[in-house]
């Protein structure tokens, strides 16, 4: 393995040493498999933490590097094992930014640990922990578009629109524009990647089909933020759950921001459309263990429990690789933008390029012109130039308001508003295996916590089952904890909530021009909302029969059925624990809210219909557009919302 260069050797030194503390060579007699005598190092995980860390800039590095430095120089290399780990609660306690960088590099050391395989093809902590791994090779799917390539280092090109983002949004308004008999072309920072490439393994999905590789987050480390970067965005990789647009939050829309017909049959039209087009059903929503445990204990507490309807083709859908669909779908059941959208725009003559980050928005006199980006295929980059009197701005929430932010246009509220739908899980482990991996992620969920005050509260789901992932996130207390933890996994159950938040983030852009996200978890009833979350998952995995259940606070919180006290005294610690940065897990999936519609242009970015208020032709055809959050899983709501913009850029 080629390194970069981002340590010197003794810092590389120090690196090896940190990782292999974080999961050191335990001596335990029986060893099946070698678990507990492989330490990090041995699977060369301090190699692929540095190199994930090498694109970063040099601002960022230079920290890293001075952590680097300085534990060398409190003697941590050469500490025992006992004294290495009194070391990082240590540096846990002393400040703020010592402990993100722990935190930080135990995510990455454990990420590769749990996730990484071997030259075998099979992580050796897959056997103990029950994940399969792969089912099957790649099927020999055949690529239905075929994007156009360069033909020189400049690359000049007429449209009558550009679709910035294949996602959700950019999808259907591709389509329907050149359904419309439009001249389009789809620009996508990403990759095209099919049934034939998706390998069903967890890193080669984040590296392939994620944003940023997966590992995207908040500039104060307080949310781990994951989305599509790919041909189809978010629907290649997202977990299908079809929730269309709650009447409440239409209502609102249409009241507050003036988006006519949002309450109304107009929009209802949208919504069937969407749904027809991708196939819903409940026909696919089979309940894995995990949703089993979820639906007793919801019938227990009396809580409601939902059937989830899915974009899957029964004809195509199996149960057992439905559970890698956040790698990407392998069967061809899942309905996402590129097997339906895509396709209806490239069958109409829509032309695509891929691996083309749009730089910035041309403009003359108020009015779009065109764009300006920049191909880069890994071999070869040009400078492409397309002429177009409509552009559709679709690269989603967080990277749509730093494209407008580089082009100088959109006004006031350009990357204000950003909703994430902020999330956590809570894990038990039972007496018996659950298999999480075995099933579609979600097929059910409770909303009885959907409206706890003036439209704001929290679903609870259950999750794709990552082991790479999950265990990053896994509380650290000593090496050998982690390790227990990770060989509990065959018998964990995850619940999980996203609440609706009422507060809002930001994105702004760096010297670079690239996306800023910046969120603080301020708003009192979000945080009243999220602790309430947390009380409720504990609840219900009690209620369901968990030996023992933890949250994934920093500082461990675990309540065990032998010994481990009161579950309602446990649930109020979880509760009352630290969200502050690094002190607690907690993701964003859903992204919204940055280029929000509107009809005031101090408070909003485009017009009710998506068209920018100070710039003609160009539209929002993202989930950026949304004027608040939805407080559900967004894609049905960002695609109605897409084809209404369509239908008003067509007249």
């Amino acid at each position: 393995m080629a390194l970069a260069p981002v340590f010197s050797d003794a810092q590389r030194a120090t690196l090896r040493v940190l990782c292999d503390t974080f999961i050191p060579a335990i001596q335990r007699d029986p060893d099946p498999a070698g678990f507990w005598a492989r330490a990090a190092s041995d699977l060369q995980v301090p190699d692929w933490v540095e190199m994930t860390l090498a694109p970063l800039p040099a601002d960022l590095l230079d920290p890293i590097r001075e952590f680097m430095d300085g534990l060398a120089m409190l003697g941590f290399p050469e500490a025992s094992a006992v004294d290495r780990e009194r070391f990082i609660h240590a540096f846990m306690d002393a400040s703020p930014e010592a402990l993100g960088g722990i935190v930080t590099f135990k995510a990455l050391s454990l990420l590769f640990y749990a996730g990484m395989p071997d030259a075998s093809g099979k992580n050796p902590a897959w056997e103990l922990s029950g994940y399969p791994g792969p089912l099957s090779p790649p099927p020999a799917t055949p690529k239905v578009i075929r994007p156009l390539q360069p033909d020189g280092d400049d690359w000049n090109l007429e449209a009558d629109a550009v679709v910035i983002g294949s996602g959700a949004g950019g999808g259907v308004i591709a389509a329907r524009l050149a359904e419309q008999g439009r001249s389009v072309i789809v620009l996508e920072a990403g990759g095209y990647y099919n049934e034939a490439d998706f390998d069903q393994y967890e890193l080669t999905a984040y590296q392939n089909l994620y944003r940023g590789g997966g590992l995207a987050g908040t500039v104060d480390g307080s949310l781990t933020l994951m989305t599509g970067s790919n041909l189809g965005g978010g629907t290649t990789v997202n977990w299908t759950n079809c929730i269309r647009t709650r009447p409440a939050v239409r209502e609102q829309w249409a009241r507050e921001f003036g988006l006519e017909g949002l309450d109304g049959p107009a929009f209802d039209k949208h919504l069937d459309s969407i749904w027809q087009r991708l196939g819903v059903n409940d026909q696919c929503s089979d309940y894995n263990n995990p949703h089993q445990r979820l639906e007793a204990a919801c019938a227990k507490l009396g809580y409601s429990f939902k059937r989830v309807t899915r974009n899957a083709d029964p004809a195509a859908y199996d149960p057992r690789s439905a559970g890698f669909m956040g790698f990407g779908d392998q069967s061809g059941s899942k309905q996402g933008t590129m097997k339906t959208y895509l396709e209806d725009a490239y069958e109409h003559g829509a032309r695509f390029i891929v691996r083309c980050r749009a730089d910035r928005v041309l403009t003359e006199n108020g009015r779009a012109t065109g764009v300006e980006a920049t191909y880069d295929d890994g071999t070869r980059q040009a400078r492409v130039r397309i002429r177009a009197n409509t552009v559709v701005v679709a690269c989603g929430a967080l990277d749509s308001p730093a494209l407008l932010l580089r082009s100088g246009i959109g006004g006031p509220a350009v990357g204000q508003y950003l909703r994430l739908h902020p999330a956590t899980a809570v894990v038990g482990i039972y007496d018996e295996p659950q298999d999480a991996w075995w099933g579609a992620p979600q097929t059910a969920l409770s909303d009885q916590f959907s409206d706890i005050e003036g439209g704001y509260g929290f679903l609870v789901e259950c999750p794709h089952a990552n082991p790479g992932l999950g265990s990053s996130a896994l509380p650290w207390q000593s090496g050998e904890q982690v390790k227990q933890f990770m060989l509990e996994q065959q018998n964990a159950s995850s619940f999980v909530f996203l609440i609706r938040d009422r507060g809002h983030g930001r994105v702004t852009i760096d010297a670079q021009g690239q996306s800023v996200i910046d969120y603080h978890f301020d708003d009192d009833l979000d945080e009243r909302n999220f602790r309430r979350g947390l009380k409720e998952l504990v609840r219900l995995q009690h209620a369901a029969g968990a030996r023992s259940i933890y949250s994934l606070h920093t500082r461990l919180k675990r309540w065990d059925r032998d010994g481990g006290g009161d579950i309602e005294a446990f649930a109020q610690d979880v509760h009352d624990g630290s969200l502050a940065p690094y002190e607690h897990a907690t993701f964003s999936l859903h992204h919204m809210g940055s280029c929000r519609l509107g009809s005031d242009p101090a408070t909003s970015v485009a017009n009710p219909w998506g068209e920018l208020h100070d710039t003609k032709g160009v539209w929002i055809g993202d989930g950026s557009g949304f004027p608040t959050a939805s407080g559900t899983n967004p894609m049905i709501s960002i695609m109605a919302l897409a084809s209404r913009t369509a239908e008003a850029i067509t007249g």
